[in-house]
């Protein structure tokens, strides 16, 4: 059977929007059941349709839930207040009795006794709890109707919804067979087409449920990729963020979680972390992330599958991102070197690590439960002569030669800073020369810049000595350059002269002068 036009249509906004069929139909059933009430329907009918995208055919239905039936409403007035039944006193019931069983001829002579019955009747009336002139109510059973529509405490007054719900005693003309819970579905007529006003309710019905079932769709695919590694283009960029299309959605990487020595042009292909998911009023907001230690982790685990596995396990990792990173490892299994399974046959693991970082240097260090062997490999590639720790402080003094201090501090107090964070313990460097300085986490930058500048100024003060040293070099080689030169010239000479070409040369010469 060949496909209709409608679901030739539905099928393509199912490819472009990633939706499933069923989504797209309950959104043009509800887009329908909207355009009946602009039309046909009323403010008490709950419609509901029903599509066969094959034929194009349209049921309508009003369809209401079964509920308990509600007490009598009491009559009004005018003015809309509730009628109340006037009804007599004891007193007067009383006065009435006893004048119905008097006599004419005790009328006038029992004036006295009758009042004061009346009096001892309100009396024992008031102690038994009835106020005198308290209006009594007719029957019982209406002060149970009454005390049955009050809410007790605790419970919210349940209200009643024409629209959705219909009362027992209405249900059972419809359906005898019908209990509380039951849907009364009622088939609706249609009487015509549909206008252009509805039309265009429709439309805007149908738009608006497809963009809401798309944004909760990408919300459920992306949320379960939160804390995840996702690659991403980088599409543009809006004042300092920058865009990234994920394929379905775009991302946001803010510059907060931006490296300050990327690059990130149009077209660009990266790997980045997600950081959070949201859902917000327009879709899903996604905040992206290369600066996070978790970027890091998240590639080791990607390009290593023995880290994956379980074989070798990250403990820690210390970052400035752009600039380097120290990754703390250790393996579980004696047969399995971390060091080398992360490096690579020749450096190829590695190397595409360090690429996917833009670059950014990686320091591989080997975990130690030791803390000073562990300090130790931190401090790398600077060589370490002793390490002291104090437990109670978690502070460690760590010895180094003279030529390797600056290596122990770093750039800027780099290396003594990122050891730091992967160890967890404040580390103080000192000197074992002649230097006792003691080097800091937070001096050192200032001392790994009076160290580059000690080194500066050694290489300038020996410019001088090596340049003359070159220079004196220099001229004893002239001489037995030109020595060698020359003896090479007259070797050449000796060669020319030599060769058969030379000796016909000569011949010929003579031959013509023999002429001559």
């Amino acid at each position: 059977m060949a496909q209709s036009p409608i679901q030739a249509a539905i099928q393509q906004i199912c490819q472009e929007k990633n939706l499933d069929e069923d989504v797209v139909l309950r959104s043009i059933e509800a887009a329908l059941a909207a355009a009946y009430r602009k039309d046909f329907g009323n403010k008490l009918q709950n419609i509901i349709t029903e599509f066969d995208p094959k034929t194009g055919a349209v049921k309508v239905f009003d369809v209401k839930t079964v509920v308990e039936d509600l007490p009598p409403e009491p009559e009004l007035d005018e003015e809309g207040n509730p009628i109340i039944v006037e009804t007599e006193t004891p007193v007067e019931t009383v006065e009435k009795t006893e004048k119905k069983q008097r006599k004419p001829k005790e009328e006038a002579g029992a004036s006295f006794a009758a009042a004061f019955a009346a009096a001892l009747k309100a009396k024992q009336e008031e102690e038994e709890g009835v106020n005198v002139g308290e209006k009594v109510p007719v029957t019982k059973a209406f002060i149970a109707e009454e005390a049955e529509g009050v809410p007790a405490e605790g419970e919210e007054e349940r209200k009643f919804n024409p629209k959705t719900e219909v009362e027992l005693k209405e249900a059972i003309l419809a359906k005898p067979d019908a209990k509380l819970g039951d849907e009364i579905i009622t088939p609706l007529e249609l009487p015509g087409e549909f206008g252009r006003m509805a039309a265009q309710t429709a439309k805007q019905v149908i738009i608006q449920k497809l963009r809401e079932e798309e944004r909760i769709k990408v919300f459920e695919e992306f949320k379960s990729l939160e804390h995840t590694l996702i690659t991403g283009t980088v599409q543009r960029r809006e004042g300092r963020n920058v865009l990234v299309d994920l394929g379905h959605t775009t991302a946001i990487l803010p510059p907060e979680e931006q490296v300050e020595r990327e690059r990130y042009n149009t077209g660009n292909r990266m790997k980045f972390y997600l950081k959070t998911v949201e859902l917000g009023m327009r879709g899903s907001n996604l905040v992206l992330s290369r600066t996070t230690t978790d970027l890091v982790k998240a590639i080791f685990e990607e390009e290593i599958p023995e880290i994956t596995s379980g074989a070798i396990e990250i403990k820690s990792i210390a970052r400035e991102a752009g600039s380097r990173t120290k990754v703390a490892i250790t393996s579980h299994e004696e047969n399995i070197d971390p060091i080398g399974s992360c490096v690579g046959q020749r450096g190829s693991r590695i190397q595409t690590i360090i690429s996917e970082l833009s670059g950014e240097k990686v320091d591989i260090i080997l975990w130690d439960e030791n803390a000073g062997k562990f300090i130790t490999n931190a401090l790398s590639p600077a060589k370490v002569v002793s390490v002291t720790v104090d437990e109670g402080s978690r502070l460690a003094r760590v010895m180094v030669k003279d030529d390797q201090l600056s290596l122990a501090i770093g750039r800027g107090g780099q290396n003594v800073r990122l050891a730091s964070r992967l160890t967890g313990w404040k580390i103080d460097i000192i000197s074992d020369g002649t230097k006792t300085e003691v080097v800091t986490e937070e001096t050192a930058p200032a001392v790994a810049d009076e160290v580059i500048a000690e080194k500066l100024a050694e290489v300038v003060a020996a410019e001088p000595v090596i340049a003359l040293a070159e220079a004196e070099k220099t001229a004893e080689e002239k001489p037995e350059k030109k020595r060698r030169a020359k003896k090479a010239k007259e070797e050449t000479a000796e060669e020319v002269n030599e060769t058969p070409a030379a000796e016909t040369l000569e011949q010929v010469t003579e031959e013509i002068a023999k002429t001559e």
